[in-house]
């Protein structure tokens, strides 16, 4: 279970996230909504070791967040920027960030990871790829260690609706066949609705909180 308690995050005298407290369960698509500038993307850093939160507490498991070493072997983040090699195919690139990666993996479990997401474009270089393969990559490397807890920024921004139904039924089986802990955010509230168990509203707008009310789903106070 992945726990977050009374977590604030200022920059100087600003404000960005303010006493956010949450719990999501081993199976469970969480997502992340609020207008931009909101903290999203903050939080999601956070989340990932990549930013440290000004106060409050964070958990995953029995493992608190100051214990970063320990940690990062159980986060997989995919950032809204794609962070792969363009000259590379996608085979050198699954094999160059498995070297980086905590845990092992053969060659043909690679493979099976991108397969799983109906990336079949082994040998091609990634240049070639459209969006949503890239995208796709993207999401196979961070699933390369096999974490607990997945966090996605925008994975799908700018992709065609066949890929993003693809990387969302994906994400889906993760959480329910596997357990996984996913973080999701996106723009695209149609993909929310339907891909999130639970919601987060972040800042004050209540337009994404009247939005999901109507469409009946559950909410987080924060």
């Amino acid at each position: 279970m992945l726990k977050v308690h009374d977590l604030s995050k200022n920059y100087g005298s600003r404000k960005v996230l303010q006493n956010l407290h949450f719990q999501v369960q081993p199976g469970e698509i969480l997502g992340l909504v609020g207008e931009n500038g909101a903290g999203k993307s903050t939080l999601l850093q956070i989340l990932a070791t990549l930013q440290k939160q000004t106060s409050g507490k964070v958990t995953l498991g029995e493992v608190s967040y100051d214990d970063k070493k320990k940690l990062r072997k159980q986060i997989g983040f995919v950032p809204q920027d794609i962070a792969i090699w363009d000259e590379f195919t996608v085979e050198e690139n699954m094999i160059f960030f498995e070297k980086l990666a905590w845990g092992r993996k053969t060659k043909e479990q690679l493979r099976q990871l991108c397969l799983d997401m109906k990336l079949d474009r082994w040998k091609e270089p990634v240049k070639a790829l459209s969006g949503g393969m890239k995208r796709k990559l993207n999401i196979a490397i961070s699933l390369i260690h096999d974490p607990k807890l997945l966090l996605l920024d925008e994975p799908t921004v700018g992709i065609d609706l066949k890929s993003r139904k693809e990387i969302g039924g994906y994400l889906q089986r993760l959480a329910t066949d596997e357990g996984k802990i996913i973080i999701y955010t996106s723009h695209d509230m149609d993909e929310i609705i339907t891909l999130c168990d639970r919601i987060v509203c972040i800042g004050e707008d209540p337009f994404y909180k009247n939005l999901l009310e109507d469409a009946g789903k559950t909410i987080i106070s924060v």
